[in-house]
């Protein structure tokens, strides 16, 4: 009896037969970026999965599921970020008309030089020197190409999750198409259709991102695998051993574009149902009968660090507004604050954007913010400043669900314009609410994708039959400039030899014409 009840309590604390030991690696220097990672994680721990998660923030309490969560907290890479910009007296608003070109070499730059920060934390050194053996390893996409070596380390497929949709550098991982015709770089704030210039540009930075990253950023990641893990393998034998790309995408907020198999959508899957309310902002909320504008830069971005000019242009713009205005404002104080506006540190904003009486989501037009105002069909107005902001923008623009504002255009005139127009117009508002329509229609929910496709890169140890053959081509194969150069060489010779030919004969004829009047003369 007793080995019985022993027998019965094994099997119930092995949470289930199918539990999984898995490595995620979200040690990008941004909040929205961990947010990401930790709601994935958490929802296969709660699967019942054995997680292990090495990220910049972490957890301020264990979370409660049915397998284990266990936080691997280094400040390294928010530490080495901070020494870097110090000094620099330029905020991020100060990036707004930063030229994409230059972006792309400085975001390279400071990101190859701040990769290694993780791996060399002592207690990430403690986990690659242990043991310890994993199923599968998630590492996030944004330019820390040294970190996918732990996949390799640990004998694990390896799983990429990327903060956007299909881009430049995870369209390589796994030889993915994306024609620069139509496919803008998300750097840029382009849309389709392109002009010539602008096809011209996309071409031109595409060249440049791909020169740069391959000579200066990928040899720095080598030397980083080399250096922090043992026996570390080469860059190139990591950068192409993605088992899948789980991609924070949808149609109804992207461009439709080509997908290899091993390429899956799963925007949005970090919106979760909304909470309740405190108390405060429920009843705020409640009594807005003209409705509500809110107002968020996101997280990286700080409102409170607006310049006087900027700030003082949406005040008196607010001030004449008659919906009340719920701002995330990062200080205690906001001077010459109208009464309609009620100002917080923090803000629930999926739970907040939920509520019927929110008319108006005024963003940085980041793509976790974009993707939950489109989950609850939210009009929006975007401030861009830098990143994909833009691009998202423009998307929204061209959806008919939004309007772009980039930041060094903000005055008065231009913002009160803005907001006007989409308040009175419900075109807005309308097609917000198909895009939502659009987004919520799918057999299976996001989340659920995600971690089906985790668990199947488990039971096919790593799909490798999903791995596309452009993979394995060298890029002078992929681009058929060995059939292109064949063709041409033909091409001139058939040429050569045909113009050849037509003067020898056309010379045979003359000098028997030339020989036939000698005898007749």
């Amino acid at each position: 009896m007793r080995c019985l009840i022993a027998v019965i309590l094994i099997l119930l604390t092995n949470h289930n037969g199918d539990c999984a030991k898995i490595l995620g690696v979200f040690t990008a220097p941004g909040r929205s970026h961990y947010l990401l990672g930790s709601t994935l994680m958490k929802a296969l721990a709660d699967k019942g999965h054995d997680v292990t998660v090495i990220s910049s923030f972490g957890e301020k309490e264990p979370p409660k599921t049915k397998g284990t969560y266990r936080d691997i907290v280094t400040t390294e890479v928010l530490d080495n970020m901070k020494e870097m910009m110090k000094g620099q007296k330029r905020n991020m608003f100060d990036q707004a008309d930063a030229n994409p070109f230059i972006t792309t070499v400085f975001m390279g730059y400071m990101m190859s030089k701040a990769m290694g920060a993780a791996l060399r934390d002592e207690k990430v050194q403690k986990l690659i020197h242990s043991d310890e053996k994993f199923d599968v390893v998630l590492v996030e996409q944004f330019m820390n190409n040294a970190e996918k070596a732990l996949a390799t380390h640990f004998g694990a497929p390896l799983v990429v999750v990327s903060a956007l949709g299909a881009n430049v550098w995870s369209n390589a991982l796994v030889g993915n198409p994306a024609p620069l015709s139509y496919i803008p770089l998300v750097t840029t704030d382009y849309s389709f259709p392109m002009t010539f210039c602008q096809r011209v540009l996309n071409s031109l930075l595409y060249v440049v991102t791909e020169v740069f990253f391959n000579l200066f950023v990928h040899p720095v990641e080598n030397e980083v695998i080399k250096k922090y893990i043992p026996n570390g393998p080469d860059l190139s034998d990591v950068l192409y051993n993605a088992s899948i790309v789980l991609m924070n995408s949808h149609p109804s907020i992207h461009q439709p574009v080509p997908y290899v198999p091993n390429m899956i959508e799963v925007g949005g899957f970090h919106v979760t149902p909304p909470k309740k309310l405190p108390e405060d902002l429920q009843e705020f909320l409640d009594g807005a009968k003209d409705g509500v504008i809110y107002f968020s830069m996101g997280s990286n971005l700080k409102s409170a660090d607006f310049p006087p000019e900027k700030r003082d242009a949406i005040l008196r713009t607010f001030s004449k507004l008659k919906e009340k205005v719920l701002w995330k404002w990062e200080e205690d104080v906001l001077p010459g604050q109208p009464d309609n506006v009620k100002l917080s540190k923090w803000l629930p904003q999926q739970s907040i954007l939920a509520h019927p009486n929110v008319k108006l989501f005024i963003t940085h037009g980041g793509l976790l913010s974009t993707t939950e105002t489109v989950y609850h069909g939210v009009p929006i107005l975007a401030i861009t400043v830098f990143g994909d902001q833009k691009l998202n923008a423009r998307s929204a623009m061209n959806n008919g669900f939004g309007l772009m504002l980039p930041y060094n255009e903000v005055t008065e005139d231009r913002f009160t314009q803005s907001i006007q127009e989409i308040l009175n117009n419900p075109k807005y508002r309308n097609n917000a609410k198909q895009r939502s329509e659009s987004f919520h229609d799918r057999q299976v929910s996001p989340m659920d994708t995600a971690i089906y496709w985790i668990e199947y890169v488990i039971r096919h140890r790593g799909a490798p039959h999903l791995r596309v053959a452009a993979l394995d081509l060298p890029w002078y194969k992929y681009y058929l400039l060995d059939v292109v150069s064949f063709l041409v060489l033909v091409s001139v010779a058939t040429g050569y030899i045909t113009y050849y030919l037509f003067r020898a004969v056309c010379r045979k004829i003359c000098n028997k014409r030339k020989s036939k009047k000698v005898k007749q003369n």
